[in-house]
């Protein structure tokens, strides 16, 4: 492999690399992601999805939420996470003046296709400061076992 040019912090290329980036993220390409599993910039929530020799991890940073303000479902192998975060600033009082505003606010959904080989009926979620957990245990069958040569 070789190293860029354009990569290195430091190089001459470097700030012209970090000005086309916040071009892209300005304008982009409208409807054409970035890559096959992008989103939009400020999509609630984040997560991360990960697997194990006997789950799928997924976790959901979601900040300031109730856990009884937010919906997981498993469908036919499509994990659904909804919910919808208030805004906390009181809309009708007049002596409340807001500079900045950049948390988002509303409802939100993510779904997130699982692989074939998890088991629909161990799922176990947990949410704990800000992060919601999601463990989907995968079928025995598909976990990867030793074979004894005889």
């Amino acid at each position: 492999m070789y190293v860029s040019l354009l990569s290195q912090p430091s190089s001459l290329f470097g700030p012209f690399e970090r000005l086309r980036r916040e071009l892209d993220d300005v304008f982009g390409a409208p409807g054409l992601p970035s890559s096959i599993r992008s989103v939009n910039a400020g999509t609630l929530p984040a997560i991360n999805v990960g697997r194990t020799p006997t789950s799928v991890e997924v976790y959901a940073f979601a900040p300031g939420l109730e856990a009884s303000k937010i919906d997981v479902s498993l469908d036919r192998g499509v994990l659904r996470i909804a919910g919808e975060r208030a805004s906390g600033i009181p809309a009708a009082d007049p002596k409340v003046q807001v500079y900045a505003s950049e948390r988002s606010v509303g409802s939100f959904t993510r779904t997130v296709s699982l692989p074939d080989d998890v088991d629909p009926a161990q799922v176990n979620a947990s949410y704990r400061d800000g992060v919601l957990q999601i463990s989907i245990a995968r079928r025995e069958s598909a976990q990867p076992r030793r074979i004894t040569v005889q």
